[in-house]
């Protein structure tokens, strides 16, 4: 009697992906590199509430670009904005562990430039946003990153549960509380 592999059993390696081609399995895809512009405004407001600042948020959705096109990557039932919020996570914590790591230098409040914003076409909605984004990244972590992968990035409750590795139904109670504290930090 000859046994099928299931789809669980079935195996990717780098030499599979040589040639081009992919085992016949539904939920396996190559992440097509064209598509990744179609997420940059998502990515990049995820990316200012993790990070606080625009200029930080920036350099983190180039470097997590960077990272994710150095080799063809491999996308099982996900879709590609999950994926890529989920490398955008990983990237940023990897950021931060490294730079916790790293001797702390202090700076004087006049050495540091401030944060410009594009005031020049709605300068209120710009201080807005950029008060709703630092109170978005003072919230703790576990807040931070439920309001950020649903509120900010529109990932569905289940996709924000497993690209954070929490179960689906922790989100909403976690998204909650997140939003009550961004929104009693607000009135303040």
């Amino acid at each position: 009697m000859r046994c099928e592999p299931r789809v669980a059993d079935v195996e990717i390696g780098v030499g599979d992906l040589r040639d081009g081609s992919l085992p016949a399995v539904a939920s396996v895809r190559v992440l097509e590199p064209e598509v990744l512009g179609d997420h940059l405004d998502r990515l990049y407001r995820a990316a200012w509430a993790l990070c606080g600042s625009r200029e930080d948020a920036e350099d983190l959705v180039q470097e997590t670009f960077e990272r994710v096109l150095r080799r063809p990557r491999i996308v099982r039932r996900d879709n590609d904005l999950a994926y890529l919020y989920r490398a955008l996570r990983h990237t940023y914590f990897n950021a931060r562990r490294t730079a916790s790591r790293r001797p702390q230098v202090s700076a004087q409040l006049e050495d540091i430039p401030t944060a410009s914003v594009r005031a020049d076409v709605q300068p209120e909605r710009a201080a807005e946003i950029n008060v709703v984004f630092e109170t978005i990244a003072a919230l703790p972590r576990p807040m931070r990153e439920v309001l950020v992968a649903v509120d900010v990035v529109g990932l569905s409750y289940a996709e924000a549960g497993k690209a954070l590795g929490v179960h689906p139904n922790t989100v909403p109670s976690r998204l909650a509380r997140a939003r009550l504290k961004a929104s009693e930090s607000l009135r303040r």
